[in-house]
């Protein structure tokens, strides 16, 4: 408990620090989320270094098919792709002429390709209130009104993946039959559907943080801990992440069913009154200030693009894709189409296959996806 009341602390202390005491317009968030780097549990050497708040999803229309659009604007979502920026940065120290540069990265290169953490990294996540979706749906803060008539449609569909709805707040089951959305679908005002924060972080927990494209350089990375401020259940909490995809079968070497610790904290922040701010903020260590984006397009508000971005994470994979050692076996030449570069990664690709025929398989619906033309930009 100490030790989750200590990284909450951290990250409220660097928000502070990071909009004047919360005097700054972007300081209004309802959910904020934080990522701390320790060496083992030791506090003393935590490091606060990504930040995010926000809590709403990009609207249909602004979808955006040169991947210049961050479609997720939830705080741990937008923490997770902050978190990415972070790794990029890591592994650039490897591109150094400098020793001390490479030895000052989280990362050590392996004998066999690609590079691994360090011994004794841990990461963990803050988020101030329960992650959208099921985890939250069944926090007991929550389902007090009127419990018997909800109580059999809440069972019904408990441990379900849920979407999140566009422009709005609060999560719904997933309907089995239509998993394909499409582009055109979407442009003409269909529902843009996006999965909901405990659905993601339970895919986190099997293939890593770190997403496709750098499981081209390095091992899985998972989260050690979760501490979640308030709307808190440690019992259904770790139901939602580990528990509901227990026959997921045999996981390829370094992928793993990862036993996150939770806690709450003891005293948590007010949560802050009024309407959800349409903006979201991002902060990464080593950067000066906070990014702040229009959740409901995705892009910064003078409208160029976040530093979050598809399109930002392919132009840095693409750089370093020449010059690190990977983890995989090179076919020829490098995709130029961001969708090609993420199939590289050929065995991150087969778990994340499993991962959705266990939920299908557990009955609990079926993992929605973006239209594909999202993913078909070229490298410019």
């Amino acid at each position: 408990q100490d030790f989750a009341d200590s990284i909450y602390q951290m990250v409220a202390q660097k928000f502070q620090e990071l909009t004047d005491n919360f005097t700054s317009m972007h300081a209004r968030h309802k959910t904020l989320a934080g990522i701390v780097m320790t060496k083992g549990l030791d506090i003393r050497q935590a490091q606060v270094i990504v930040l995010s708040s926000g809590t709403k999803c990009i609207n249909g229309e602004y979808i955006n098919d040169q991947g210049l659009a961050v479609n997720d604007c939830h705080a741990e979502i937008v923490a997770r792709r902050a978190f990415v920026h972070f790794l990029y940065s890591q592994l650039e120290l490897h591109l150094s002429k400098r020793r001390e540069d490479w030895e000052r990265s989280i990362f050590v290169r392996l004998k066999e390709g690609g590079y691994r953490l360090r011994e004794n990294i841990l990461f963990h996540l803050y988020v101030s209130t329960s992650p959208c979706g099921d985890a939250r749906l069944h926090s007991p803060y929550e389902i007090t009104t009127d419990l018997n008539s909800s109580k059999h449609i809440v069972r019904k569909y408990r441990g379900h993946l849920r979407t999140k709805i566009e422009s709005g707040e609060g999560t719904i089951p997933v309907r089995c039959h239509n998993a394909a959305q499409t582009w055109d679908g979407v442009l003409l005002g269909e529902q843009l559907i996006t999965m909901s924060c405990t659905d993601k972080i339970a895919r986190w927990n099997i293939l890593g943080l770190q997403g496709a494209l750098l499981s081209s350089f390095i091992e899985p990375m998972y989260l050690h801990s979760i501490i979640v401020g308030s709307l808190y259940h440690t019992g259904h909490l770790s139901r939602v992440m580990s528990h509901r995809i227990e026959d997921i079968g045999q996981l390829p070497a370094s992928y793993r069913r990862n036993q996150l610790l939770l806690s709450g904290v003891s005293q948590a922040g007010a949560r802050q009154p009024g309407k959800s701010p349409g903006f979201s903020v991002n902060w990464i260590t080593g950067s000066a200030e906070l990014e702040v984006l229009n959740a409901t397009t995705g892009k910064r508000s003078c409208g160029s693009p976040s530093r979050l971005c598809k399109h930002m994470f392919f132009t840095r994979w693409a750089r370093l894709h020449g010059k690190l050692s990977t983890r995989v076996p090179s076919h020829g030449e490098m995709p130029s189409v961001y969708s090609e570069a993420k199939l590289v990664a050929q065995t991150y690709q087969s778990v994340k296959q499993q991962l959705f025929k266990a939920f299908q398989k557990a009955g609990l619906g079926t993992w929605v996806k973006k239209p594909p033309e999202q993913d078909q930009f070229l490298l410019t």
